[in-house]
């Protein structure tokens, strides 16, 4: 029986133009409502949760930012945190510096831009769901404060050549992983996977690795694919998270996570 469904949010629950159909939309009010606990498993931060689903009760839990926080939103409790310490972030950032790498943060529950040119980029990839995104000069003159904690980088480059650079950066921090996409990476603790959160989120509620479905699409999708019992791939998945999946599911340009919830309702 399926008691939790871990849903990924860009590439799985969003479309390619980063909307969620009423199709998906409705999926999910009514896996909730049959009992299913519903659970946004996202690398966005908790302020650019997707703007339809935001505000709706249907949900309690979030895992954002990759895994770096855990959130119960009716106790407004954080139930896991994994966050890159700040001698760590100012190492990062400091080498980040020396090359042509746009560089966000995900701090505080807030999501934080250095620069012009990457703060209109994002907010047109993210449209309404990026109304509280902030415009930064210095990111390390923010994560000095003494209230920080640091969720996860997010890194945008368009050269290939720069996964090297960033690992190489990484490298002598051994606490710190990197998830990739073509002209993208993430930073984040090594602990702070989706993974790591989800299973500590499933052991709060008592459920069982094999009681949940997660969907994905991604590279940082992998940490939970490899310790959920049923891990479901979209149809435009990377091929690694396909290699591991139960399930390859329709794109999400086709409602990918709406056909896997009719699946498991037997609908």
């Amino acid at each position: 029986m399926i008691k939790l469904l871990a849903v990924d949010m860009d590439g799985t629950g969003l479309d390619s133009q980063g909307n969620m159909s009423d199709k998906t939309y409705e999926a999910l009010k009514r896996a909730a409502e049959k009992g299913i606990i519903v659970v946004p498993t996202t690398g966005r931060n908790m302020t650019i949760l997707p703007t339809k689903i935001k505000n709706e009760s249907f949900y309690r839990y979030v895992i954002s930012s990759n895994g770096a926080l855990v959130v119960d939103l009716k106790e407004n409790k954080e139930l896991f945190s994994a966050f890159i310490d700040r001698e760590t972030s100012l190492a990062i950032l400091k080498k980040l510096k020396k090359h042509l790498i746009f560089t966000a943060v995900h701090l505080n529950r807030e999501f934080y831009v250095s620069g012009i040119i990457l703060y209109i980029g994002v907010k047109k990839v993210l449209k309404g769901d990026a109304e509280s995104l902030k415009l930064v000069r210095n990111l390390s003159r923010l994560v000095k404060r003494k209230d920080s904690t640091v969720e996860e980088f997010q890194l945008f480059y368009r050269n290939e050549k720069y996964r090297d650079i960033i690992k190489d950066i990484i490298a002598p921090h051994g606490d710190i992983c990197a998830a990739f996409s073509k002209g993208y990476a993430e930073l984040f603790h090594r602990d702070g996977t989706k993974g790591t959160a989800l299973l500590r989120l499933a052991s709060h509620l008592g459920i069982n690795p094999d009681e949940i479905v997660c969907i994905g699409d991604e590279e940082n999708d992998v940490s939970m694919f490899e310790v959920i019992g049923h891990p479901y791939a979209m149809g435009n998945a990377v091929d690694k998270l396909k290699s591991l999946a139960e399930k390859v599911l329709p794109t999400n340009d086709e409602d990918g996570v709406a056909f896997a919830i009719n699946e498991i309702l037997g609908e």
